[in-house]
């Protein structure tokens, strides 16, 4: 590593073309970019139809979310021209900026194209390239400088003030360009590896739709060609299907356990550390096993349920949890995805009592006595093949996402010099 690298000079990774091009300048931000913020509109304009409202909610971590459109007058267009902001612009959340280390800024697309700014909303202005500008502000080590320097106020304020004695180093604009060209499009394979799971997703919901049969019917609508002459999906209680297998152990201090616990929404069983014995508060604790079915007392009105993986095998549960197993001649995956549906999502529900949901109590008998239509175990099977099928191609296409955000992250840290040693 050279000297000018080591003093955060220049980066460690260059383009060929720019290799003899001489040091990055040191500048503040103040002289690389500017905010521009938005207009502060009152709710009461707030109309159903007319010119899109961009707000803060609307500004994600290099992304926008359209999730929950708002509208002003149309006449506002023209009224309010200047607060107007047009595709390819980039905006920066300027309430509680940054998020898990990472900056809430987003280039805006064609939804919000044309879309009014609002006050806690602003909008970056250089005469550098943008996109740079963009990429600069994703950078770790300047987040963290920025962190450092809206801290103290609560909630935390983004502002040019606020942040523009910061130093930097940028280089001429074509290098800044070469840059931004080049994680743009890793930027666009990561988009492209989004949608890509989204659409498996979406694939498999219109499935889990046509699989299962819908209110009032005895059949699905979608069948496999073995099963279409198999007859209606017979009635049975949970507790015919499932049944309680509570492994209680008795602990010692000094050994170590595996602790685990089940995610909200279906998010499956997950780690919560490994602890001895002697530092387990809760001393009725019960032993997994493989494909047990895991049910959270407590958190199963926000559908906290799922399947052991073989990799928590001899892991341990409080009794805050509820331990099952399939009975014979019925296919635990199938019933993990039967779980997810509408009707069995609002029977966690029906049987939990108390008055603060988050407080709710889950009467696992009530729940066992509840009847569903279940079909034979051969189709259960097929279905469960189907559905766990989708599910492989989505985990290996989120590992292939991982590697390209992981990449950029790499890059990144190598196509900008350290930020923290630009001082002198």
């Amino acid at each position: 590593m050279s000297e000018a690298t080591k003093k955060g000079l220049i980066p460690v990774l260059r383009f060929p073309e720019f290799r003899d091009a001489g040091m990055w300048k040191k500048t503040s931000l103040k002289k690389v970019f500017s905010i521009f913020q938005g207009y502060a509109f009152s709710s009461t304009d707030s109309t159903k139809e007319g010119v899109r409202w961009l707000k803060i909610a609307d500004v994600g971590i290099q992304k926008m979310d359209a999730s929950t459109p708002s509208y002003l007058p149309i006449n506002y267009e023209d009224e309010y021209q200047r607060f107007l902001v047009k595709f390819g612009d980039y905006v920066i959340a300027l309430t509680r900026p940054i998020l898990s280390c990472e900056l809430k800024i987003a280039k805006v697309d064609i939804i919000f194209d044309g879309a009014l700014l609002n006050q806690r909303v602003g909008k970056l202005v250089t005469d550098q390239s943008l996109d740079f500008v963009y990429y600069l502000l994703q950078t770790g080590q300047l987040i963290s400088n920025i962190e450092n320097n809206i801290a103290g106020n609560d909630p935390p304020n983004l502002s040019s003030q606020q942040i523009g004695d910061i130093l930097v180093r940028i280089p001429l604009q074509d290098e800044q360009q070469k840059i931004a060209d080049c994680l743009s499009y890793i930027d666009e394979l990561v988009t492209a590896q989004t949608q890509k799971i989204e659409a498996l997703k979406a694939h498999k919901k219109g499935l889990m739709q046509q699989l299962f049969p819908a209110e009032g019917e005895t059949i699905p609508k979608l069948r496999f060609p073995e099963f279409r002459d198999a007859g209606d999906w017979e009635a049975k209680k949970i507790g015919q299907v499932l049944i309680v297998n509570a492994r209680s152990i008795k602990m010692d201090d000094e050994h170590d356990y595996s602790l685990v616990t089940v995610k909200r929404r279906y998010g499956g069983v997950v780690s919560r550390g490994v602890y001895k014995g002697g530092a387990i508060k809760v001393k009725s604790q019960f032993l997994l096993s493989a494909n047990d079915f895991l049910i959270s007392k407590r958190q199963i009105v926000h559908c906290a349920c799922g399947i052991v993986p073989a990799e928590f095998e001899g892991s341990i549960v409080s009794n805050e949890y509820s331990v099952l197993r399939a009975r014979k001649n019925h296919d635990i995956v199938f019933f993990n995805y039967f779980a997810q549906h509408p009707k069995v999502s609002q029977s966690f529900l029906e049987c939990s009592i108390g008055i603060v949901i988050e407080k709710m109590l889950f009467k696992l008998n009530d729940w066992l006595n509840k009847e569903f239509l279940f079909p034979s175990f051969e189709e259960q099977q097929k279905i469960a093949d189907c559905l766990s099928s989708i599910d492989d191609l989505v985990t290996a296409q989120t590992q292939k996402l991982a590697t390209l955000k992981a990449h950029k992250k790499g890059l990144m840290q190598q196509l900008f010099p350290s930020v923290d040693l630009v001082t002198e």
